[in-house]
């Protein structure tokens, strides 16, 4: 049975001090709930990350991180190496958000190989796709979809993709309060499970995670999330409020 899972991607969001308090938050909250096939996540920025991971320690809820560099080290100023996440016991990363491809021009064969950087380092990697408005007008918005996870995914072994959640985001709906409607994301979510199926095979698809991110909220997240082929969110605004979040986790 593939896991349900609410990441909450917090951004360039909150000092450390406001990080540990929503997380304590957080943790406070799900201590008191039943996670039997649920996955909680958040993702602080880095400098954060080591004091967010000293409030989470021994609780349900999970720290990852919102994106890594390909390279293993060297004079990539600024940058983040996979080896430096898991050396924080971190065991999941972000890859491909809609945000790192417009504003820092990840392109899908800079993603591929995050991607084999990230697997060859144990982390698991929740990939980001989906298209902007104007695919989803021009009706090219299935094409983009394939072709980012044809590109950024399809070159790994079977095996990888134990270590594999898929995202779709469509980006005209991320931080505008727009938001694909749930048969719109029925939809998407299944034609990706389809063609994952059709490059490996059936079991395989029907075991990854696809999560659905922009502009999920406490009012629409249950009808969203219980679609199908719907298997949670990866989530911005909401997850920056503690109710907001637990709201959504409570949403299956």
């Amino acid at each position: 049975m593939r896991k349900q899972i609410v990441a909450g991607n917090w951004k360039m969001n909150k000092t450390v001090q406001e990080s540990t308090q929503l997380a304590d938050e957080i943790v406070g909250e799900v201590k008191g709930l039943t996670l039997d096939n649920t996955r909680v996540i958040v993702t602080p920025t880095f400098v954060n990350i080591s004091e967010v991971l000293k409030v989470t320690e021994g609780s349900a809820v999970e720290v990852a991180a919102q994106n890594m560099h390909q390279a293993k080290s060297g004079a990539y100023t600024g940058e983040i190496s996979a080896e430096m996440l898991t050396s924080l016991g971190l065991k999941t990363v972000i890859l491909g958000h809609s945000e790192r491809r417009e504003y820092f021009g990840e392109t899908d064969a800079i993603l591929a190989e995050k991607v084999d950087a990230a697997l060859a380092n144990g982390l698991e990697v929740i990939f980001c796709f989906g298209e902007v408005l104007e695919d989803r007008k021009s009706d090219n918005h299935f094409n983009v979809v394939e072709s980012q996870i044809k590109n950024g995914l399809f070159h790994l072994p079977v095996d990888a993709w134990k270590n594999i959640v898929l995202a779709y985001e469509p980006v005209w709906a991320i931080g505008t309060g727009e938001t694909a409607s749930p048969e719109q994301a029925q939809e998407m979510h299944a034609f990706i499970r389809k063609i994952v199926a059709e490059q490996y095979n059936a079991e395989l698809a029907d075991n990854v995670s696809i999560l659905y991110g922009g502009s999920v909220k406490p009012g629409n997240a249950k009808e969203i999330f219980s679609k199908e082929d719907v298997d949670g969110g990866l989530i911005g605004g909401a997850a920056l409020n503690a109710e907001d979040f637990i709201a959504l986790v409570k949403s299956f």
